[in-house]
């Protein structure tokens, strides 16, 4: 097929020329090489494709046909050619991420400014959805990354720890003289608990760990967003289950208390994760090496 296209393209430059040895000075070849590879192109398609005179060449009739489609062809192959270039230098493409609000809000942004600013060219696209819901869209090509709460046990994906994580229990002032000593886990689920709804991978890997210790709870409250769970405890309607490092504002100004645990919840991590038979996009690269430092 690349000698074809060679073929093709000989065609083209001597079409547009109407010389051979103009045509030759352009492909950097020698007259009779160029006259070589038309009368092998004509042989191929079993059709003269010029007409020959003393003053240079002119196409013939099927010549004519021949080259509207030809450089048309050509003129679109050095297209994809261009913007494969642009892509690899990133002066051009999209990058598309998947994350969940609370870390798109907490974590993500301060890195696509960055992003941004560096690779201004880059189309960005956020698609939103909890880990589970962003693991389908990551097999289905619908993004090249995820920013997730691991754990996940996904053998198809590669998945990088970036930021350690601490889920914590924190209440209002209503609750600052019944929590203001150590707490153990089975005393703490006698409160009214607001948790993150059953099918965040936060709230499974939390509930895990209560069950491990041999807790069960029923929430009092199931929201659909960290945010939306911090508002609640900041009112006193419960104790919430929250990332430490998502409110830490909250505890510096006071507006929440953490609840000291006889025995914490060990950490976790938020990752990259992307599918391993697919390799990374020149920008979904870049952006993984901002954010990785």
């Amino acid at each position: 097929m690349s000698a074809k296209l060679d073929l093709y393209k000989t065609f083209c430059v001597v079409a547009k020329m109407k010389s051979f040895s103009k045509a030759a000075k352009v492909l950097y070849m020698t007259q009779p090489a160029v006259s070589q590879l038309i009368m092998q192109l004509e042989r191929e398609v079993d059709t003269r494709l010029f007409n020959r005179t003393p003053k240079g060449v002119t196409l013939t009739n099927e010549g004519s046909l021949l080259f509207e489609y030809a450089n048309s062809a050509i003129n679109l192959i050095e297209v994809g050619e261009e913007k494969l270039l642009e892509f690899k230098n990133l002066t051009a493409g999209e990058l598309r991420i998947g994350v969940g609000d609370t870390i798109s809000k907490y974590f993500l942004l301060p890195y696509l400014e960055r992003f941004r600013t560096k690779y201004p060219n880059v189309k960005i696209k956020i698609v939103n959805g909890t880990t589970f819901e962003l693991r389908a869209r990551l097999k289905s090509g619908e993004v090249d990354i995820a920013i997730c709460n691991l754990p996940i046990d996904d053998e198809t994906l590669e998945i990088r720890p970036c930021l350690d994580i601490h889920d914590i229990f924190v209440y209002g002032d209503k609750y600052k003289k019944v929590l203001s000593k150590l707490v153990h886990l089975k005393d703490l689920v006698k409160f009214p608990l607001i948790f993150l709804e059953p099918n965040s991978n936060s709230r499974s890997y939390v509930e895990d760990f209560l069950v491990s210790e041999g807790v069960t709870m029923s929430p009092e409250f199931e929201l659909g967003s960290h945010d939306l769970v911090v508002e609640f405890a900041k009112v006193n309607m419960g104790i919430a289950c929250v990332t430490k490092e998502f409110v830490q504002t909250e505890l510096e100004r006071g507006l929440l208390t953490e609840v000291q645990l006889f025995k914490e919840i060990p950490k976790r991590s938020v990752g990259i994760c992307y599918l391993k038979s697919v390799p990374l996009s020149p920008a979904s690269t870049r952006f993984v090496e901002i954010i990785e430092g």
